[in-house]
């Protein structure tokens, strides 16, 4: 009788990403600036709103900057942003993070 051999390949691959540490929570939104950042493809306009709003009421002094002073982060008028858009907008949320104070970001991301 023959024997066949195979080949167990295991199904996960490679780990290629490195862990990283996370950054600390905070501990309240009190008081707390949220800054939101959203890529405009999927009902945004209706979720922000509705978040702010609950958040106030459960946050004294809570404080947000809309997605529309950050752009979106995918699309366009018209349709997506090329790669190259893509990566420019995505460079410059950092600093605009900063200059608008943010403690904590919601990003919102929908297709």
């Amino acid at each position: 009788m023959e024997t066949n051999k195979y080949e167990v390949v295991w199904p996960r691959g490679r780990r290629t990403a490195e862990n990283v540490r996370l950054a600390r929570r905070l501990d309240t939104l009190e008081g707390k600036t949220i800054c939101e950042l959203w890529d405009w493809l999927f009902h945004g306009e209706q979720f922000y709103p509705a978040m702010e709003k609950e958040l106030a009421k459960r946050y004294p002094g809570i404080k947000f900057v809309n997605y529309e002073a950050f752009g979106s982060t995918l699309a366009r008028a018209g349709g997506l942003l090329a790669p190259d858009e893509e990566a420019e907008v995505l460079a410059g949320i950092p600093d605009k993070l900063r200059q608008n104070k943010c403690d904590a970001v919601v990003s919102g991301l929908g297709f």
